[in-house]
């Protein structure tokens, strides 16, 4: 197997700033996750996971890193790489945002300093899958260059699974 450079895990935009987790991020994480419609989590629950993302990070070379825009500060949701459905060597790009800061092409920005990072660390493919409902995710991937593959059938649904080359 190839070996990749680690990915960075510190990435700024024109308005946002991707970097690692921090304890402090628990609560507005277990936030946006609450968002999903499924109830809360618990913050202690979501320090764990904090923790477990950071560990796998150090395993895995990549990361799922919170976001926050540059001039507020504010935490709105997080992107990066992660296996997902697929493999390290060709990881699945990931994002999600609070319902407050969609529309303004937050998502597309954090996605694109994402795929800037994945291919710093010599990968050459990604990966996303997206529930066929999700048009706003499909969108973001669409202007990235992703391009269909196939879709699946889970048992919460459809996934269309789309792919695109790097650099």
């Amino acid at each position: 197997m190839p070996t990749y450079a680690p990915m960075p895990c510190h990435l700024e935009t024109e308005r946002l700033v991707l970097r690692p987790w921090a304890g402090s991020d628990a609560a507005a994480f277990s936030d946006l996750l609450a968002e999903r419609g499924k109830g809360k989590p618990p913050v202690e629950r979501i320090r764990t996971s904090i923790g477990e993302l950071l560990a796998a990070t150090e395993t895995t070379g990549i990361a799922l890193l919170p976001i926050e825009r540059r001039e507020e500060g504010d935490f709105i949701g997080y992107a990066g790489l992660i296996i997902g459905r697929t493999t390290l060597e060709k990881p699945e790009i990931a994002y999600e945002l609070f319902r407050h800061a969609h529309g303004h092409g937050y998502a597309t920005e954090a996605a694109g300093a994402v795929l800037e990072a994945a291919a710093a660390t010599g990968r050459k493919r990604l990966w996303s899958t997206v529930a066929t409902w999700n048009t706003a995710s499909l969108r973001v991937l669409e202007k990235l260059a992703f391009e269909r593959d196939r879709v699946s059938t889970e048992e919460n649904g459809e996934v269309v699974w789309l792919t695109r080359a790097l650099p």
